[in-house]
């Protein structure tokens, strides 16, 4: 791959923008791309790099923003004629290109997308397993002590862990940027006494505070701090959207089967 294009990936998830990365992984000529040639897709569409002509590059982009609203990868190949009776193969696409000069490209399509965000205020012993579990999990959590940090406009959860200092501030702000789970580390008595004071200037929506779980976390008999870290996780993941079920794979020499009675 080309430096800049390395140095371009590398600044692309420092700034959690997710991208896809296109390999070209075989070329089979007449193409004007060869193997190893690659380029990095951005979710607007923008391609930076080489995966060949203009036909093949805009199927490139095309199968790309699939895969980013997806999160998956997938292996792209490209041929002017594919054979009608070739096998469906899991995890690849096969696309026909009659702009292809007669060559045929397999390029893999690697979707980057950066980890769920979880933003937790305090420097408690909570807050602190919190950012030790998180990445085994595969999230990035990241920890302040500054009631004034911005919220970061893709976190998937705001969690409260400061015992009892600026809690109604950054619990509104979560609120009020429509965060997907926001929680309070507190006692049932205590966190009760904070929401139902707490107010969302901004926030036209009856009964918002209902949407602060506290005690946060699943109720798993935590007692230690990594354990209450550990049930706060878990609520998380058991709070995030489930995917729709694909729809059944049918093969294509089913439409041509006689309906039987």
């Amino acid at each position: 791959m080309r430096p800049d294009l390395i140095s371009r990936a590398s600044d692309l998830r420092a700034q959690r923008e997710p991208f896809v990365l296109a390999t070209v992984v075989r070329a089979q000529r007449p193409t004007s791309a060869k193997a190893g040639d690659a380029a990095l897709i951005l979710a607007d569409g923008t391609l930076d790099g080489f995966v060949g002509g203009t036909c093949a590059a805009d199927t490139v982009r095309s199968q790309s923003l699939r895969l980013l609203a997806s999160g998956e990868s997938t292996l792209l190949r490209i041929s002017p004629s594919p054979s009608v009776s070739a096998p469906v193969e899991e995890g690849s696409v096969t696309v026909a290109n009659p702009c292809l000069s007669g060559g045929a490209l397999d390029i893999f399509l690697e979707a980057m997308i950066p980890p769920p965000l979880v933003h937790v205020l305090g420097d408690a012993p909570v807050a602190r397993a919190l950012v030790a579990l998180g990445g085994p999990l595969g999230y990035s959590v990241t920890a302040t002590r500054d009631p004034g940090a911005p919220i970061p406009p893709d976190a998937v959860a705001v969690v409260v862990a400061s015992h009892g200092h600026d809690e109604e501030p950054v619990l509104a702000a979560a609120l009020r940027a429509g965060v997907p789970y926001v929680a309070l580390v507190a006692s049932r008595r205590r966190g009760a006494a904070v929401l139902s004071s707490l107010d969302v200037p901004g926030l036209d929506v009856p009964g918002a505070a209902a949407r602060v779980r506290s005690p946060a976390g699943l109720d798993i008999g935590a007692r230690t701090a990594p354990e209450v870290a550990l049930s706060i996780l878990a609520e998380v993941v058991a709070s995030r959207p489930r995917a729709a079920a694909p729809p059944p794979v049918v093969p294509p020499s089913a439409s041509l089967l006689p309906v039987l009675e």
